[in-house]
């Protein structure tokens, strides 16, 4: 009897240790603040005017980025307005948007790779955004670490970007 016992309990043993492994793949995520902010939905995909565009978002924010061309390499924000990020908070009562631009916030977007086949683009982020607002309490935000891993690109003009 002590057998089937000892049996049946390694057999629990074995059978409950399977791990729970979750990958995030696509993903689109940043700190913001140094707050863990990770994006719900994203898309990539080239606006009716050719600037090619990033967009992650969770509830009612929003961050976007705004390329010249999906290019594998570094864009430096701040400089232009050709390359630039956003934030936007949609949320009644707590509309906020926030941006780079010339001589306005800093940063840079890292393409590391753009796939062409599976039709995914991969980089990494960080930068300072300038509220557009200037009476407004809050000036800047800041986001670090930043990182968008797969994020599909839409075809050809079947872009529309969520705003």
């Amino acid at each position: 009897m002590k057998k089937y016992f000892y049996f049946l309990s390694f057999l629990l043993l074995l059978i409950s240790c399977t791990e729970d492994v979750r990958f995030n793949n696509p993903a689109f995520q940043t700190l913001k603040d140094n707050n863990f902010w990770r994006a719900q939905a994203y898309e990539a995909g080239t606006e009716s005017n050719g600037t090619f565009v990033i967009h992650g978002s969770l509830g009612y924010e929003q961050i976007s980025f705004k390329l010249p061309a999906p290019i594998v390499k570094t864009y430096v924000l701040g400089l232009d307005d050709i390359t630039i990020a956003i934030y936007k908070n949609t949320y009644k009562g707590q509309e906020a948007e926030f941006s780079t631009g010339v001589a306005k916030g800093s940063g840079q977007i890292v393409v590391t790779e753009y796939n062409t086949d599976e039709k995914t683009i991969s980089g990494t982020f960080k930068f300072t955004v300038v509220n557009t607002d200037p009476s407004a309490e809050k000036q800047e935000m800041h986001f670090s670490e930043g990182v968008f891993y797969k994020i599909p690109v839409a075809p050809e003009g079947n872009f529309v970007p969520v705003d």
